[in-house]
């Protein structure tokens, strides 16, 4: 299975007394599709997974499987702390129909290269669908070494791709190098799309998509047909928009309350987390204005009267 394109690792619309609000990520999902995206990344980290029971990762999977049949490419994020739950998850995902999970590297004991090896090995030798590698420093604390995806690579064919978000692009270029010819390697940034395929890369699982997928898409298909340029320009866009949103805000905040402000449903983030205040949605606003997509009014709810 070879992974291409531009994904979109999916906001969860909640709502105000913290439930799903699936009718809110229906809608979502039609505009993002309708936008060209090769799939989605359901229950990953910009979609408040850790915050999300194992029913309802169920119930949220199982709605991204029917709107994306024949559509698009559904991928689950199965990553849990432990081994054992990573692999209970990742089998769920498969019963339910992804075609592939994404598992984010182990988290809040930092783990040793063995460990991490041994985490993986596993897992893979234990589920029989396709896993991504995702390394996200900004959420584990730590960066996984290319050495190391390469080992794992080597030993399991089922291993079809790394999610690389740690914005290192020395980092990025070795892993491209090392595992380029066996693995898709995605850009997890909005920052580093462009030079991630300018490096040998295949795309990228962006949070920042969520709210301009159609630039995302946009800066693919310009790589692709040569246009460099216009390629960069889209790249200076989407750099721009994704600096407010998600690395100086609270992206799961920032994102939902950009699409809200867009006129897009997406509902509120789940506590812990708040919803951004007044000066914070400001700067939203005048982000989105800067790149010309802030029309109409904001919507409050999924049925606005």
């Amino acid at each position: 299975m070879r992974l291409e394109g531009i994904f979109i690792p999916n906001v969860t619309p909640f709502r105000e007394d913290g439930g799903l609000d699936k009718e809110a990520l229906s809608g979502l999902i039609d505009y993002w599709m309708e936008a060209g995206i090769s799939g989605l990344a359901v229950n990953a980290s910009t979609g408040e997974g850790p915050l999300l029971s194992r029913e309802e990762k169920a119930e949220l999977l199982e709605l991204a499987v029917e709107k994306l049949s024949g559509r698009g490419v559904v991928i689950a994020g199965t990553g849990e702390i432990g081994t054992r739950e990573t692999i209970e998850l990742t089998r769920d995902a498969r019963d339910i129909g992804a075609d592939a999970a994404l598992v984010i590297t182990p988290y809040f004991y930092k783990p040793s290269d063995e460990e991490i090896y041994r985490h993986y090995s596993t897992l893979l030798s234990k589920v029989d669908i396709p896993v991504i590698l995702y390394n996200v420093p900004k959420f584990t604390g730590y960066s996984i070494k290319a050495g190391v995806i390469k080992r794992i690579a080597e030993e399991n064919s089922n291993l079809i791709g790394v999610k690389e978000s740690g914005g290192d692009l020395g980092a990025l270029a070795e892993i491209i190098s090392l595992v380029g010819d066996r693995l898709s390697v995605l850009s997890g940034s909005g920052d580093t799309l462009l030079p991630a395929l300018a490096l040998g890369g295949r795309g990228g699982i962006l949070a920042i998509a969520n709210v301009i997928p159609e630039a995302c898409v946009a800066l693919y298909k310009a790589y692709k047909r040569g246009e460099i340029l216009e390629a960069g320009r889209l790249q200076a866009v989407i750099s721009n928009l994704n600096r407010v949103l998600v690395r100086e805000l609270n992206q799961a905040s920032a994102l939902k309350k950009a699409l809200n402000l867009m006129g897009r449903w997406a509902g509120y983030p789940r506590r812990p987390i708040l919803p951004l205040s007044q000066a914070e949605e400001a700067r939203v606003m005048e982000a989105l204005g800067r790149v010309g997509v802030l029309k109409g009014e904001e919507v409050k709810s999924s049925s606005p009267k």
